[in-house]
């Protein structure tokens, strides 16, 4: 009876129930997070008002190409681990693999990073309370939203999202009054633009380590293309949530940065403390301070709680997704294939729930120096899982015509082609590359921190390599490519 049951549940599929409003949500929360509400301080000190808005406007323009690939693909073939299922498909059978162990482990460690996180948010109100409570009862909390339906994470997605959503609007409707004056407000000008070295400060050097922050930030923006898989109506869902992902990047981003560059000066020592436990310095309650606004920093640590929460639920999600995709790909063990009566892949939902649970423990032990090690490489697993949807939307479409088929019969077909995949191919190597570029400078260089900021690679490289040599596979021809519709 119950190898019946287990055979059954194998053979239930997902469950296609986001909606538009779900998909929207998804793809702004992704773009949302720690790296614009507390990040963004330190952003404008490192390199000016100027220098952090080209670094964000630079690293959202390579963000819209690499989206309107994934959602040229995702629209045309909407699977739930779309990033595995494209490489293997359109690239590599080993790229496939690599990918989707990549991409796995870097949310089920980032599930690991967000319980840490909300701990230390949690003291800001309850300084006595042990962080392995607080923790606890999120990894309850976030296990439960993914646990009950695809729609429960959807509508817990949408509601954490809105919250960032609606902090930032009102962040810039304020920002707005005060630069011009209204209210009790008295405005700079343009002082904080033209003092010192501003707009620009440090020069390119100081650009080029806004971008690895602003690569960070943006990372989860492609979680739409997993939730396609699972969307109503993805042909029309998917374009619609990719198309307005660079404007919303332009409005919350740049506008943030330009509200905080007119009301703080770049040498306010503020803004170089700014992290998940000093959110009293947080820009957003400087600002929201000097508006008169009494709790500010009890209102952004309660946004911030959202942000590390959200980024946790989507987290679980797609991890869960991937291991479910990559076991009907024959890429990871069967046992993930089993779906509840609610469309969840049970097993991977346990199986990611559980590595990030013992990834949290690491960090409990000793001075968490294998923590460190494992977000380091989380990290790093971001990019590399850009650069390869780049690589797969640049072989889609270069098979898609080798084979005859008509472009104008694409659901979705993303614009600028081949400009755009090859330009976020070369900006995500370059990033990549530049990590940790400090690291080299000086009379000797730092293998140590050579070491924990690209140990990612040698990581990646080492599945691709296992899989290849073990399956001898190779790049599949154009005119061999599969670009059937099915799953």
């Amino acid at each position: 009876m119950s190898e019946e049951k287990n055979e059954q549940g194998q053979r239930r599929g997902l469950q296609r129930s986001l909606k538009a409003r779900h998909m929207n949500m998804i793809a702004i929360g992704g773009a949302i997070g720690t790296g614009l509400f507390v990040a963004g301080g330190e952003t404008i000190s490192t390199a000016g008002p100027g220098g952090a808005l080209l670094a964000y406007s630079l690293i959202g323009v390579m963000v819209y190409f690499l989206m309107t690939g994934l959602g040229e693909m995702a629209a045309y073939l909407p699977v739930s681990g779309s990033f595995e299922a494209y490489a293997s498909r359109y690239v590599d059978e080993s790229l496939g693999f690599a990918l989707g162990w990549n991409y796995w482990f870097n949310w089920a460690i980032t599930l690991a990073a967000e319980l840490v996180a909300g701990a230390l948010i949690m003291k800001f109100w309850f300084p006595t309370v042990p962080s392995a409570v607080w923790s606890g009862l999120f990894l309850v909390l976030l296990f439960g939203l993914n646990l009950l339906s695809t729609r429960v994470y959807g509508e817990g997605e949408f509601l954490f999202a809105s919250i960032k959503v609606i902090a930032v609007l009102v962040f810039l409707f304020c920002g707005a009054l005060m630069i011009l004056g209204i209210g009790p407000y008295h405005s700079p000008g343009f002082t904080n633009w033209t003092i010192g070295d501003a707009p620009f400060v440090g020069g390119a050097m100081g650009i080029l380590s806004i971008f690895m922050v602003a690569g960070f930030s943006f990372q989860g923006t492609e979680i739409i293309g997993i939730a396609a898989g699972e969307s109503e109506n993805p042909e029309k869902n998917v374009p619609r949530a990719v198309r307005t992902i660079f404007w919303r990047i332009l409005l919350f981003y740049l506008g943030s940065f330009i509200v905080i560059g007119f009301l703080i000066s770049y040498t306010d020592p503020n803004l170089l403390k700014s992290d998940v436990q000093s959110i009293s310095i947080s820009p957003f309650t400087l600002v929201f301070k000097r508006l008169g606004l009494a709790g500010a920093a009890s209102l952004m640590n309660a946004v911030l709680l959202t942000s590390v929460l959200s980024s946790g639920n989507s987290g679980v999600y797609v991890a869960t997704r991937m291991l479910y995709a990559m076991a009907r790909a024959g890429q990871a063990p069967k046992c993930f294939l089993k779906v509840n009566s609610r469309g969840i892949p049970i097993n991977g939902l346990y199986a990611t729930v559980a590595f990030g649970l013992a990834a949290f423990l690491t960090s409990l032990i000793g001075d968490g120096v294998a923590y460190n090690w494992l977000v380091n490489m989380s990290g790093l697993a971001g990019f590399i899982a850009w650069i390869g949807i780049a690589i797969c939307h640049y072989r889609f479409r270069k098979a898609y015509v080798a084979q005859g088929k008509d472009l104008n019969k694409l659901p979705y077909k993303a614009p600028l082609y081949p400009f755009g995949p090859i330009l976020a191919f070369l900006m995500c190597v370059f990033i990549t590359a530049g990590q940790n570029y400090t690291a080299f400078l000086g009379d000797h260089i730092d293998w140590y921190g050579v070491s924990v900021a690209y140990i990612g690679l040698p990581v990646f490289l080492a599945t691709f390599l296992y899989h290849k040599i073990k399956h001898k596979t190779h790049i599949v021809p154009l005119d061999k490519v599969d670009l059937s519709r099915e799953e």
